[in-house]
């Protein structure tokens, strides 16, 4: 078989091959806030091959692929593709190997670079205003299907993995949150490197990161979690009441549940620019500012339940669609219906409508 009609096997497919699963994601990235709005990255990603292949066919989206190259790590081989196709159409990232990959474990390595677009999907560009300026930053947006738009990766809620996250070139002013806690901060000039935790196994759909200018307040849960809320600058009085219904919900949610959250922080953060309301990434929420800000003088009764709503069924995912996730996106409506019940069972919310 000529090596085009070896791809051409995979054009069409609905589901990833089998023959290779991520274990683990070492993910580098490096966003350019400047006029270029422009990001790369890095990605080393373990993985158990299953089965001997000649392909390794994962996800990807509207990115430049740099460089690729997978070591073996029982032999410490290193292996080059002869042919690296990303497909737009099928958003996927099929890589040819001359020399068969045997059974066992190895880590697959991709240099890559993109856009930081402005339709609030995979990792985009907002922007917000300091001093009178309109400034920009950086958000991610995931579900169902736009991690593959930042970084190459087997992009199905099934295949969970840890991942251990980086960003690189961070203005020193700005703030980089991302699912777990910053272990350390390097400064280089007035750029930063921001190093976060390893998370535990999780889909790649509920990776996140944001890079921007905030203020913050916090509190913490019965168990010690801390919970913050991350405002636009000048405007910390108005996550207060989020903050407030964000600790009672870990506190009730860790309870009726009977399993803890799992997390060493929960971080909720409001940006101006969301294509939903909000989105349960674990442990770094995202927000539509309407949907986290409250004003006591000026938000009306009707704001504030809708507000206590949305977190407490963003928070209810941490638990049910986070811990326990669907296999595939036909079950999300499971996923996003047992969120919406629960609050209402729990909390005594009165339905609108």
């Amino acid at each position: 078989m000529e090596q085009k009609q070896r791809i051409e096997q995979f054009k069409g497919l609905s589901r990833l091959p089998t023959f290779a699963v991520p274990k683990r994601y070492d993910l580098t990235l490096k966003p350019d806030l400047s006029e270029k709005c422009t990001f790369s990255g890095t990605v080393l990603i373990d993985l158990s091959i299953v089965e001997a292949t000649n392909f390794l066919v994962l996800n990807a989206l509207e990115l430049v692929i740099d460089e690729v190259w997978f070591t073996n790590s029982h032999k410490h081989q290193q292996y080059r593709p002869s042919d690296v196709v990303l497909d737009g159409d099928d958003e996927m990232l099929v890589l040819v190997f001359d020399q068969a990959l045997g059974v066992g474990e190895g880590v697959l390595g991709i240099c890559f670079s993109g856009i930081l677009n402005q339709h609030m999907v995979g990792l985009y560009r907002g922007t917000y205003v300091d001093g009178g300026v309109r400034k920009n930053m950086a958000v991610t947006q995931f579900e169902a299907v736009d991690a593959r738009r930042c970084f190459p990766c087997w992009d199905e809620p099934a295949l969970k993995a840890t991942f251990k996250i980086k960003v690189d070139d961070v203005p020193s002013e700005l703030t980089a949150l991302s699912n777990m806690p910053v272990i350390n901060e390097k400064l280089n000039g007035h750029l930063k490197t921001v190093y976060f935790e390893e998370s535990p196994i999780m889909s790649t759909y509920l990776v996140a990161a944001v890079i921007g200018l905030f203020d913050h307040i916090e509190d913490t849960t019965a168990d010690g979690i801390k919970v913050c809320v991350y405002c636009p600058v000048g405007k910390s009085d108005e996550g207060k009441f989020a903050l407030h219904v964000a600790v009672k919900a870990v506190d009730l949610y860790m309870k009726y549940f009977s399993m803890p959250y799992t997390l060493p922080k929960l971080d909720m953060v409001a940006v101006p620019d969301f294509s939903d309301g909000a989105m349960e990434n674990y442990g770094l929420i995202i927000y539509r500012e309407s949907e986290l800000l409250h004003d006591d003088l000026h938000s009306a009764a009707a704001n504030k339940q809708r507000l206590a709503i949305v977190v407490a069924h963003e928070v209810a995912h941490q638990w049910f669609g986070n811990l326990v996730t669907m296999e595939w996106w036909t079950h999300l409506w499971l996923n996003e219906g047992f969120a919406t019940w629960v609050i209402y069972s729990l909390f005594n919310f009165v339905p609108s409508g």
